[in-house]
């Protein structure tokens, strides 16, 4: 595609050289580039991209796209090289990738989910449901991309950047999608990465606080306002009415036609006659003119709040009842509520749990139905929201039986040192506790201590099967560590 063709619709950018360039590809990374490449420098939390321009010049690139506000006398750059200047050079990259992929995503309908909470979980419910209906449906969120059953990548973060998304837009399109439906984090709408993505309609399940931190969101009006842009460019939405930002949320997308679906208060759609169990819980809507039971594999009244969003998606688009129950009623989603099977009889949970509000719902739909005690394992992730950890310690003190805290993706902090802001929360509470900075020997003591009738809950970790330490992430997936632990005794 030639470079004036890549430019088309993007504004406030000055060009220095030749735009009938044919470009095979545009890369953010230097490392990516080839010849024909154009690179496209960002400015990141821990990298400046305009540091290696000169990389990618000497990897190939044949046209380079600046921030204008970068230091240029500090770049060389031959009086040949095709520059671009730009006053945002992420938000243009996500403009030059719809370009580039010939705007895929207008050839399906795109549904966005955000929220503190359930995104994963309610992105595989509404998958579920469309495909039995006999959809073809891609997805894309914090587990991996899949189109239909097929996985085709594995995800290292919720939202994809805006280059690998509008590629992964462009296959689905290829491969004649009807629907996809995505995760939309926060981070992924402050930092431009879904720009351009044409989305038909959008879910808000909840908002809590979470992504505080000098990497993410500022405070909770930029982490609210960063939601909000998802719902001020659909025309169609859904929001949970029991949560404290619904109604603004209502009032600020003016433009957004947001229907309602809640437990509690009054909505669009509301579930009653809530029956909870430790493998399961069902309620009744009201769909139509009857009172409808649906049935979900997932215990706890989040799931409730996840399958009520999921059925509001599926009822805008016209399906049936029956197919709405069949797609709820056996879904798994991994590391959600996920039983670790084992010969030890021991019941062994992993949950994504990674937030006080999060540990707080699992661990009190545990305590409603748990014979025994509850063992809970957790941590918290270095360079991260620092003011979580004590409020999570002191959620453990006050609900389980037992807590373990260790690591979870330390990153480049001392886990020591983590681990010491939760105990501050967990002196808070009466709650017994032990300190295990090894994961594997915090998961090995829970299941030593633990007899049939407890149940361990490896919160934090979920479906990831790695732990991050010092900007390398090592393999750790919790199933394989339980099993190695259990076949050890």
């Amino acid at each position: 595609m030639k470079l004036k063709e890549l430019l088309t619709g993007i504004e406030n950018v000055k060009v220095r050289g030749d735009v009938e360039l044919e470009i095979k590809s545009i890369e953010n990374n230097s490392q990516n580039v080839k010849p024909g490449s154009l690179f496209v420098a960002i400015k990141g939390f821990d990298f400046d991209g305009h540091e290696f321009v000169e990389e990618a010049i000497k990897n190939g690139a044949t046209a380079v796209m600046l921030d204008m506000s970068a230091d240029l006398k500090s770049i060389k750059l031959s009086k040949d090289m095709t520059v671009i200047l730009s006053t945002n050079t992420r938000a243009d990259l996500a403009k030059l990738a719809c370009n580039f992929y010939k705007d895929p995503s207008r050839h399906f309908k795109l549904i966005g989910v955000t929220g503190t909470k359930g995104k994963t979980t309610t992105t595989y419910m509404i998958k579920s449901i469309l495909e039995k209906a006999g959809h073809k449906v891609g997805l894309i969120g914090t587990i991996a991309n899949y189109i239909g059953e097929e996985m085709i990548s594995e995800s290292n973060r919720t939202t994809p950047e805006s280059l690998e998304l509008q590629e992964l837009f462009y296959k689905m399109a290829l491969e004649k999608v009807d629907f996809v439906v995505m995760e939309v984090s926060s981070q992924s709408l402050k930092m431009n990465r879904v720009d351009g993505s044409d989305f038909d309609m959008a879910v808000f399940t909840n908002f809590s606080k979470d992504h505080i931190s000098l990497k993410e969101h500022s405070d909770m009006e930029d982490y609210f306002n960063s939601k909000l842009k998802l719902f001020q460019r659909v025309p169609k939405g859904f929001a949970n009415s029991d949560d404290f930002k619904c109604e603004r949320l209502i009032y600020e997308a003016k433009n957004c036609d947001i229907k309602t679906y809640s437990v509690d208060n009054s909505s669009n759609l509301i579930a009653k006659d809530i029956t909870i169990t430790n493998s399961s819980v069902d309620f009744k809507v009201k769909l139509g003119q009857k009172n409808e039971r649906m049935k979900v594999n997932i215990p706890g009244r989040y799931s409730v709040y996840n399958s009520l969003a999921a059925i509001s998606v599926a009822t805008s688009l016209g399906i049936d009842t029956e197919t709405i129950k069949e797609g709820l009623a056996n879904i798994v989603i991994p590391g959600r509520n996920e039983l670790v099977p084992n010969d030890k009889d021991l019941t062994i949970m992993i949950d994504y749990a990674h937030t006080p509000e999060s540990l707080e719902n699992i661990l009190s739909s545990i305590k409603a139905y748990t014979q025994g005690r509850m063992i809970c394992v957790f941590g918290c992730g270095g360079d991260r929201d620092k003011e979580k950890r004590p409020q999570m310690g002191e959620v453990a003190g006050r609900l389980a039986n037992f807590s373990i805290i260790t690591s979870d993706n330390p990153r480049t902090e001392k886990p020591e040192d983590i681990i010491a802001d939760i105990e501050a929360g967990m002196a808070k509470t009466k709650g017994n506790y032990k300190t295990v900075v090894d994961r594997k020997e915090a998961i090995k003591t829970a299941i030593d201590m633990a007899n049939r009738r407890d149940i361990i809950i490896l919160a934090g970790k979920g479906h990831e099967t790695y732990i991050e330490i010092n900007g390398e992430r090592k393999e750790f997936d919790e199933r394989k560590v339980v099993k190695e632990i259990l076949e050890d005794k």
